[in-house]
């Protein structure tokens, strides 16, 4: 059985806020490239075959999704629950799940 893929509301918000600085800093492209590998890391997550590291909170895991970006995430019993995108030059103490 494959578990569903969820995306919460900060996942979503915070997903689009990379989309809208991509869209004012850079170019279509590079849009485009994140998608795609966002698109990539999920399905990878949904294999079973990403490598990910502990949040150091119980079923909360980390992923690369560019070199800029970390996408948060929660594993349950029946999904995978997208929680945050989060932008990894920001300070550790600001990532909220």
């Amino acid at each position: 059985m494959v578990k569903k893929v969820v995306w919460s509301y900060r996942a979503k918000s915070s997903f689009d806020r990379v989309i809208a600085y991509l869209q004012k800093n850079w170019t279509e492209r590079e849009i485009v490239k994140f998608v795609n590998q966002t698109t990539k890391t999920i399905d990878l997550i949904q294999s079973g075959v990403v490598t990910h590291r502990s949040s150091g909170k119980k079923q909360i895991y980390e992923v690369l999704v560019t070199k800029h970006n970390l996408l948060i995430y929660r594993v349950s019993k029946f999904k995978y629950e997208l929680l945050v995108f989060y932008d990894t030059r920001q300070h550790p103490k600001k990532k909220k799940y």
